[in-house]
């Protein structure tokens, strides 16, 4: 077995039960777990390598609990800019109809880049487009082989628009091949071992988009195999406004009737949330990934995070799609998440190192993982390390933890996955940003072409250009 001593750790936040500190600290992992935590640099233990993190901040990986991998092919759409979300969503399926497996590769691997240089250590696709060559397997091996902890959520559309549904017709699936496909994932790749790098979740997209008795038939599934599920509920106000007039009833109220909350449970944003739904999702337990950054480009409205933490429901952080975000920045998102909290909830409503918790302790919390979100001996070796003699940290040294959020940091230095160093030096260690980069670029530039042909769109006129305010 391999191991390797980190040492000199100006500052060490564990985030345990004891939320222990230390100083000038060092920290031993063998193979993928944390083996030993000590203090001072005498009599350090032996390791086939040593880092010397002197004047670095260190602490648990963070985890994104919501994401759709493939959507960093369609960012920063000019004629989608300003749009709320379901019209945003009537272009969007029109782009998702032309992504290939391909596409889908480099567009994880994008994501995962983002990821791990923010500090990212595991992250949940929430994937439910399967069109053209497109396979469920290639997020996995995505994820393999840039190295992060992941959790492939098996989403899917099942009821297009001559149904009632959002999405056309042409992108969805037949209800018996989702579920016998989601049974296969879970037999091929669900790993429900302590220290899993693959685990599976059950994910039908939203009741705007599936039956409930694919919601019904699906959960079921899931829970004759113990894992976990995942849809958006409570999206936003037009999400709400759909499922009360079609279903008579609230989002949440809906969830609790076909058997969709409970502690294996949890919904995307959660931004409509009434004071009986939160009584519902507290007396469950069942969780929210709230996507702050998601929620404010879609005007979507904000998730009550301090009500669902007040009345026991869980509560992880998400960047969400990268077509709703235009980001996978995990730090970002955790002060975004800290500040919206404030305007809705007050100055004292939320600090820095409790949105770190969350995006930590309540992220392990949301996926039913007690092997990931702290450093103490015995759990994953996944943590993160900040340098805290950088511009953003000039004048704010004096609490480096609370820096992380306020101070706008932007990146990590220092990312390790199950004992794999995957960032050193803010740059990543297995792959090429720059090629990555241009490789999806020119995809991208395919798939927006081939839209705009087959549907007589211009998707790529700047908005500024017919909408400027002012006359100059």
């Amino acid at each position: 077995m391999t191991t390797l001593l980190l040492k000199n750790i100006g500052q060490l936040a564990t985030f345990n039960q004891q939320r222990d500190q230390y100083h000038q600290a060092w920290v031993l992992i063998r193979h993928n777990q944390i083996e030993a935590i000590g203090v001072g640099n005498r009599d350090l233990p032996d390791a086939d390598r040593a880092l010397d993190l002197t004047g670095y901040l260190v602490m648990p990986g963070m985890i994104n609990t919501h994401h759709h991998l493939f959507q960093s092919l369609l960012r920063n759409i000019p004629s989608l800019q300003n749009v709320s979300l379901f019209k945003w969503l009537h272009t969007m399926y029109l782009l998702m109809s032309e992504v290939t497996d391909e596409d889908q590769y480099v567009a994880a691997m994008v994501n995962h880049a983002e990821l791990l240089l923010s500090g990212c250590t595991t992250t949940v696709d929430h994937a439910y487009l399967k069109v053209n060559d497109m396979r469920f397997d290639t997020s996995v091996e995505a994820a393999k082989d840039m190295g992060i902890r992941f959790h492939l959520a098996r989403g899917s559309f099942s009821i297009g628009q001559s149904q009632g549904g959002l999405p056309p017709d042409h992108i969805i699936e037949k209800e018996e091949d989702i579920l016998a496909d989601t049974e296969r994932l879970i037999k091929t790749y669900h790993d429900p071992q302590p220290g899993a790098m693959i685990r599976i979740d059950n994910a039908p997209c939203s009741p705007f988009s599936v039956t409930m008795e694919l919601m019904k038939e699906s959960i079921a599934l899931a829970r004759r195999y113990q894992i976990g599920n995942h849809t958006h509920f409570a999206e936003s106000p037009e999400d709400e406004a759909y499922v009360q007039e079609t279903y008579g009833m609230r989002s949440t109220e809906l969830a609790q009737e076909i058997g969709w909350v409970g502690e294996d449970v949890w919904f995307a944003h959660g931004v409509t949330l009434s004071d009986s739904d939160l009584e519902i999702m507290g007396r469950t337990r069942t969780a929210v990934a709230h996507c702050p950054n998601s929620n404010m480009y879609t005007a979507a409205g904000c998730c009550p995070v301090m009500d669902l933490l007040k009345v026991g429901a869980t509560v992880g952080v998400a960047v969400d799609g990268s077509a709703a975000n235009n980001a996978s920045n995990m730090i970002d998102e955790v002060r975004n998440m800290m500040l919206l909290q404030r305007v809705f909830h007050g100055s004292d409503s939320l600090s820095p190192t409790q949105a770190l918790e969350i995006a930590t302790i309540g992220g392990a919390k949301l996926l039913r993982r007690d092997d990931i979100g702290v450093l103490e001996p015995g759990k994953t070796a996944d943590l993160i390390g900040v340098k805290t003699e950088r511009l953003a940290y000039a004048g704010g040294i004096h609490d480096p933890l609370a820096g992380l959020v306020l101070c706008d940091t932007g990146y990590v230095d220092l990312n390790i996955v199950d004992g794999n160093i995957k960032v050193l030096d803010a740059e990543l260690c297995d792959a090429d940003s720059v090629a990555l980069t241009r490789r999806l670029n020119t995809l991208s530039r395919a798939l927006i072409g081939r839209v705009e042909k087959r549907y007589g769109l211009n998707l790529t006129q700047p908005v500024w250009r017919k909408a400027y305010p002012y006359e100059l």
